[in-house]
């Protein structure tokens, strides 16, 4: 039986912010490094991926979605890990698909293990670099410098079997960094890591953005890619619902309010003179402040500035919950 067509419903969220898949995703600095065009992929009757076109250029870009959503199947398309149903995928210039030299340009970090569990972590880095064409001694020297930098030096030597899940994450990452690759992509990177093992990753991520090399880092834990970029893609059911900046999403959604929350001296004076104005949609208190919701957030932020000043009110705290990636993801899928 032949594969069923790409469907045409695309969610509601797509066409609130405009982000149609018939059109090409851009995100990343610079350059186009990763090219993918019309992506589909099937698991049966069951599709996976549904019609993709992006662009990714330089610096972390992240991949987000519910479990399920067709992050993962997208990323083994974009590293020639499966063959697409319809759609190529081009790394560098070099179709991906059964090609050794782009294979070589990149590193993937799966989510699941696969590891040989006697080896010490030592072995493993250095066996997987030599299978990339490099010598015993270069590979060696590479695996070294790759487990330095995840921090596993002192552990090395021990076999895999009696690593913790942060440290097999980051023998896992160790691998994948160690034949010097410039496209790096993560499958859901901080799943089972304690806080500090998080935070070099997090770290880790940020950096080799910063370096000019390009990282896309798949994840449903939004608060967390949140902390290495700000840069994403917004995906669920195979398709692309939103993709850019958070704050240009943001922008699209004209109709969701933007939700401020402000600690002062006095806060009902000041939502008092708040509430006189039109783009005050609501007021509610907490115990040391309180959250206004306005149809005009950067107007609001003069003016609560203006206001706080004025009747001479110390702001202690002025954030939006709404610039965080969960608040945008949830009115996307709803």
């Amino acid at each position: 039986m032949s594969s069923p067509a790409p469907t045409s419903d695309a969610p509601t969220a797509a066409a609130s912010t405009g982000a149609a898949n018939s059109e090409v995703t851009r995100v990343g600095r610079g350059d186009v490094v990763i090219a993918a065009r019309k992506l589909s992929y099937w698991y049966g009757q069951v599709i996976g991926v549904n019609d993709i076109s992006i662009d990714i250029g330089q610096g972390v870009v992240g991949l987000l979605g519910p479990n399920g959503a067709g992050k993962s199947t997208l990323l083994k398309c974009l590293t020639g890990q499966l063959r697409p149903a319809t759609g190529m995928t081009t790394i560098g210039g070099q179709r991906v698909w059964n090609n050794a030299a782009a294979f070589a340009k990149l590193g993937f970090v799966p989510e699941q293990d696969a590891f040989y569990e006697e080896m010490s972590g030592r072995a493993f880095v250095t066996h997987l670099t030599r299978l990339q064409g490099f010598s015993k001694s270069d590979a060696a020297t590479l695996a070294e410098e790759a487990i330095a930098t995840v921090s596993l030096t002192e552990q090395a030597h021990r076999p895999i079997r009696e690593y913790s899940k942060g440290m097999r994450q980051r023998i896992k990452i160790a691998q994948a960094l160690a034949h010097r690759p410039q496209v790096l992509f993560f499958d859901e990177p901080l799943t089972g890591t304690d806080p500090v093992g998080r935070r070099t990753i997090i770290d880790l991520i940020r950096r080799l953005g910063d370096e000019g090399r390009t990282v896309v880092v798949s994840s449903h834990i939004l608060h967390e890619v949140e902390a290495m970029t700000s840069d994403i893609v917004l995906i669920n059911r195979g398709r692309v619902l939103a993709d850019g900046n958070i704050y240009r999403i943001r922008e699209m959604i004209d109709e969701h309010p933007h939700r401020i929350y402000v600690e002062c001296e006095s806060p009902r004076k000041l939502a008092s003179l708040l509430s006189a104005f039109e783009d005050t949609l609501e007021l509610s208190f907490t115990e040391r402040g309180f959250f206004v919701s306005t149809s005009e957030p950067d107007l609001a932020y003069s003016r609560i500035a203006s206001l706080s000043v004025e009747h001479r009110l110390t702001l202690h705290a002025l954030t939006s919950s709404d610039n965080d990636l969960s608040a945008v993801f949830r009115y996307l899928v709803s």
